[in-house]
């Protein structure tokens, strides 16, 4: 991770690490996993966007604006069956509106 991609990471970690107080970061091979007991939300740098991989049922989740996609089946790297990108840090808020739906899941299991 560099430049614009680097700035986009640190402040989504940030949020990330500030939703729950047993919020943990791995770093693997490939990604960056934010877990509990599992991973809730993964973290995949590209080139131009971060690509995050959220640990629930597509038809679970609230996307107002639809930019989550349906990867269930897919071979992706991270867990999960819910993807969207985020490439502009006003993006931000509602990432995280997504990434907390995610965590929320987890939390009632």
């Amino acid at each position: 991770l560099s430049g614009t991609m680097l700035e986009l990471y640190k402040s989504l970690e940030e949020r990330i690490l500030a939703l729950h107080p047993s919020v943990r970061r791995a770093c693997k091979k490939l990604y960056i996993a934010f877990k509990l007991e599992t991973n809730f939300v993964d973290v995949v740098p590209q080139a131009s966007r971060l690509r995050l991989s959220l640990n629930m049922a597509f038809d679970e989740v609230d996307d107002p604006k639809g930019w989550c996609k349906d990867v269930t089946g897919l071979g992706r790297w991270g867990n999960g069956n819910v993807e969207v990108g985020f490439s502009e840090l006003s993006q931000l808020d509602y990432i995280l509106e997504l990434v907390e739906q995610s965590l929320n899941t987890q939390l009632q299991e």
